[in-house]
């Protein structure tokens, strides 16, 4: 029986890696898979899948305004399997047309992304997913401090943390770093540089 699976995680677990390892390990089988991501995510192309250390895979690029259900069947109807990178940047209907995928066609559809933003505040996207998802796991990274990762914090170009501003911000290293809440809250509330080794 497929599922829809989210694995989720701050920003550096390896969400993307283990994206495309797990692509990899569908097609060694010799099962086709389809790779989608947002097209809102242009870090590293349109097209292109790019984890950060360096793993790299051509995939689907969707809009918002795109019916991933009318997608699968109409385009890609012999894939097995479904693997959406940065899903965090589904619509709430997009996720449900996934959902659908896996009841209808019996396709499993695996979701990676973050949970949250820059403030701590679901993105619709996954939010949707915690809602339906038969199987959720957490990919775990750790603070500078020790401790699990758990807040994308988005920084300026001087270092400090940002706490207003839209929820969508593309970036990578250049721009946010993950913390536990503690050392976010701490940094929020003294205006310090961000530490990002």
């Amino acid at each position: 029986m497929a599922k829809l699976y989210f694995k989720f995680g701050a920003m550096g677990c390896s969400k993307t890696a283990q994206a495309l390892i797990t692509k990899f390990n569908y097609e060694e089988r010799n099962m086709k898979v389809l790779l989608l991501k947002p097209a809102i995510d242009t870090r590293d192309g349109a097209t292109v899948v790019k984890s950060r250390i360096g793993l790299m895979q051509d995939a689907v690029a969707v809009g918002m305004d795109e019916n991933l259900y009318e997608l699968y069947t109409g385009k890609y109807p012999d894939c097995n399997v479904i693997i959406v990178d940065e899903c965090q940047f589904l619509t709430p209907e997009q996720v449900d047309e996934l959902a659908d995928i896996v009841i209808d066609k019996n396709i499993p559809v695996l979701c990676f992304g973050l949970s949250t933003d820059f403030t701590t505040h679901l993105f619709p996207g996954s939010k949707r997913l915690f809602e339906i998802a038969e199987s959720i796991s957490e990919i775990k990274s750790v603070c500078t401090c020790g401790a699990k990762a758990t807040v994308n914090a988005r920084f300026d170009d001087s270092g400090r943390i940002v706490t207003e501003g839209s929820q969508i911000c593309i970036g990578g290293n250049d721009r946010y770093v993950a913390m536990c809440r503690k050392c976010w809250l701490k940094y929020r509330a003294a205006a310090l540089p961000v530490t990002k080794n």
